[in-house]
């Protein structure tokens, strides 16, 4: 239950059309449900805006969607926490439930004043990540609104950031044993938290509680998702798409602004880690084009 502003909360997750770009819309309270710490988040504007908080090392907040899916596109507006942020992680992303859930992320890593924050993306299949990609943004993510969307299709994943693309991940299961995620309906859900031993240069940077709470802002919440609980809606969304060619490639405007993001502020790819390859052999599918 998502209650008003006074000792209530809220937590977030956004859901939005790719091209409705920065449009903001809907209410929280009637989208979603606050599954840790409601205390430290609370819901304003009519609920169309809403904040989350960390108040302390074992005290932030988390939000679920109440609707559960297998395919769309999902989208939060955030203004991300402003000056010393370090120690801190805001998350946006969808995941299945359980141990061996399937999971598109996004993360933010905060930093020391000053400092940009690491924008951090992964993808798990039945608990399997290790595709992270990370990168810098080329904006002040703590001044104003930014637009963060998942696009999940049968045919590929996409992270949008005000529309632009900055990554994509194909579905190359059937052809080349690429693990995808397919079959696992997915919730979305938005947190903020405490990581002070990995999230600012390898947990060198701790946070500075005196600076606390560290306050992430959100504004509007919309759905473009087929709704899925299990059983055979799994294929009736997957049937729902239709021709997956139309969800199979960006357009020449959006592969060049995904190549730009990634030739500039691109800083960590596990394609070109070969710490992390299994047997020292690149990934399969970091040999394939990805869009």
């Amino acid at each position: 239950m998502i209650m008003g502003k006074q000792g209530a909360l809220l937590a977030v997750v956004i859901f939005v059309s790719v091209l409705v770009g920065l449009a903001a819309g809907g209410n929280f309270y009637e989208e979603c449900d606050a599954t840790w710490e409601p205390q430290n988040c609370w819901a304003y504007d009519d609920g169309n805006r809403l904040s989350l908080a960390l108040v302390s090392n074992s005290s932030g907040s988390m939000i679920r969607s109440k609707r559960q899916f297998v395919y769309g596109t999902v989208s939060t507006m955030i203004q991300l926490v402003p000056g010393d942020s370090a120690g801190t992680v805001t998350t946006y992303y969808t995941s299945s439930l359980g141990d061996n859930q399937d999971e598109i992320d996004f993360e933010f890593l905060g930093n020391v004043t000053g400092q940009p924050y690491t924008i951090h993306s992964n993808v798990y299949v039945a608990g399997v990540g290790n595709k992270e990609m990370q990168f810098k943004p080329w904006f002040d993510p703590t001044a104003d609104y930014h637009n963060y969307t998942i696009s999940w299709t049968p045919c590929m994943i996409v992270w949008y950031i005000d529309s632009v693309p900055i990554r994509a991940f194909r579905n190359y299961q059937a052809s080349h044993g690429v693990a995808f995620p397919t079959s696992q309906p997915m919730y979305a859900y938005s947190s903020i938290w405490a990581a002070e031993d990995w999230a600012t240069q390898g947990g060198r940077v701790k946070a500075d509680w005196s600076k606390a709470p560290f306050v992430a802002s959100y504004h509007g919440i919309n759905l473009d998702v087929c709704e899925c609980y299990g059983g055979g809606c799994v294929a009736s969304c997957t049937a729902a798409f239709g021709d997956w060619g139309r969800y199979c490639s960006l357009s020449g405007t959006q592969v060049g602004k995904m190549q730009w993001v990634q030739s500039n502020y691109r800083i960590y790819d596990y394609c070109a880690d070969p710490k992390r390859w299994i047997n020292g052999q690149k990934p399969v599918e970091c040999n394939l084009a990805q869009y």
